[in-house]
């Protein structure tokens, strides 16, 4: 899920980066791309994979 996220936003800094825009002062190309890495750094470390503990 936070792939698909990331992917999200990387898509939309990529457009901001093209058209040159950002929304305020806040939400910038680079914010965006800030977001999507910490997005790839949750998934990589595997939060919200829904994985559970081995029951036995």
């Amino acid at each position: 899920m936070f792939a698909l996220i990331a992917a999200l936003f990387f898509l939309v800094a990529l457009i901001f980066d093209i058209a040159g825009t950002a929304v305020g002062n806040v939400l910038t190309s680079g914010t965006l791309t800030t977001a999507g890495l910490l997005c790839v750094a949750l998934h990589l470390l595997g939060v919200g994979a829904g994985w559970s503990p081995l029951k036995r």
